[in-house]
C-alpha cells in the first residue's frame, strides 16, 4: 500500500503548491495592475508668488504689488532664492498624481492622455494584454483547483494538468511582454511627454515590482505544473510497463 499512497501524496503537494503559486501571482497582478505607484519621482516646478496670508519656503516673496512685473522675478533670481520646489509623484498603467504645494491631497491625470500619440497605441496593448494575462491566470487557477478536488482518475487528471500547464505559461508570456511595453511607453513618455509632468528623477515602485513578482510566481507555477505532469506521466508509463511484464510472466509460466 505504501508505494501506491506515496505518489498520490506527492502529485496532491505538487498540485497545492502549484495552485498557491498562481493564486498568488493572481492576487499581485490584480493589485499591480489597478494602482498607480509603478514609478514613482520629483518634479521640479516653479514656485508660485506668495498672496494674502500664504507664507512659508512653498512660495516666492516680492516686494512689488504687481504678481507679473519681470523685474519682481529678477530680483527675487538675483537675491539667490529657489524658485523651484520638489513636487513628488506617482505614475501607473491607468493615471498619475502628484502632490499639491500648500495643499493636502493630489492632483491626478490620465496617462493615457500624458502618453505621446506615437506610444498610444503600444501603451493600449500593454493594457489589452495585462487584462489577458490576469484571465488566463484566474482560468489556470481555476483548473489547478479543479484538478484538486473534482477529477475522479489519473487521466482525467492529467488532461487538466495539462491545460492548466498551457494555460499558465502562455500567462506568463503575456505578462512578462505586457510588464515590458509599459516600460517603454514610461520611458517615451519620460522624454516627450507634456513639460508640465516630465519628472526630474523618477525610479520603479512597489507597484512594479508586485507586477514581475507576479511574473515569478506565474512561471514557478507553470513549472510545478509541468514537473508534475511530467512525473506523472512516468510514473503512469512504468506502473503499466510493471503489468504488461507480471501479465507475460504469468501467462508464460502457468500456475497450476
Amino acid at each position: 500500500r505504501m508505494p501506491v499512497s506515496v505518489p498520490a501524496a506527492d502529485r496532491w503537494q505538487r498540485s497545492s503548491a502549484a495552485f498557491s503559486l498562481s493564486f498568488l501571482a493572481l492576487v499581485f497582478s490584480i493589485t499591480a495592475f489597478s494602482s498607480s505607484y509603478w514609478c514613482e519621482g520629483m518634479r521640479k516646478v516653479a514656485k508660485p508668488f506668495c498672496t494674502g496670508q500664504t507664507e512659508g519656503d512653498h512660495c516666492i516673496h516680492f516686494n512689488s504689488p504687481d504678481a507679473n512685473n519681470s523685474n519682481a522675478v529678477q530680483y527675487v533670481w538675483e537675491t539667490g532664492d529657489d524658485k523651484f520646489v520638489d513636487r513628488k509623484f506617482h505614475a501607473g498603467i491607468w493615471y498619475s498624481c502628484e502632490e499639491i504645494i500648500n495643499e493636502k491631497g493630489e492632483k491626478c491625470r490620465s496617462f493615457i492622455s500624458l502618453t505621446p500619440a506615437a506610444d498610444r497605441g503600444v501603451l493600449w496593448l500593454s493594457i489589452v494584454a495585462e487584462i489577458l494575462y490576469i484571465i488566463l491566470l484566474l482560468t489556470g487557477a481555476i483548473l489547478m483547483s479543479v484538478e484538486m478536488c473534482y477529477y475522479r482518475t489519473v487521466i482525467d487528471g492529467l488532461k487538466i494538468n495539462a491545460f492548466s500547464a498551457v494555460v499558465t505559461v502562455l500567462a506568463g508570456l503575456l505578462g512578462m511582454v505586457a510588464h515590458m511595453m509599459y516600460t517603454t511607453v514610461f520611458q517615451m513618455t519620460v522624454n516627450l511627454g507634456p513639460e508640465d509632468w516630465r519628472p526630474h528623477t523618477w525610479d520603479y515602485g512597489w507597484s512594479y515590482c508586485l507586477a514581475w513578482a507576479s511574473f515569478a510566481c506565474c512561471m514557478a507555477a507553470a513549472v510545478t505544473t509541468i514537473n508534475k505532469y511530467t512525473k506523472t506521466t512516468l510514473e503512469f508509463k512504468h506502473k503499466r510497463k510493471t503489468l504488461e511484464r507480471s501479465l507475460k510472466i504469468k501467462y508464460k509460466f502457468p500456475d497450476h
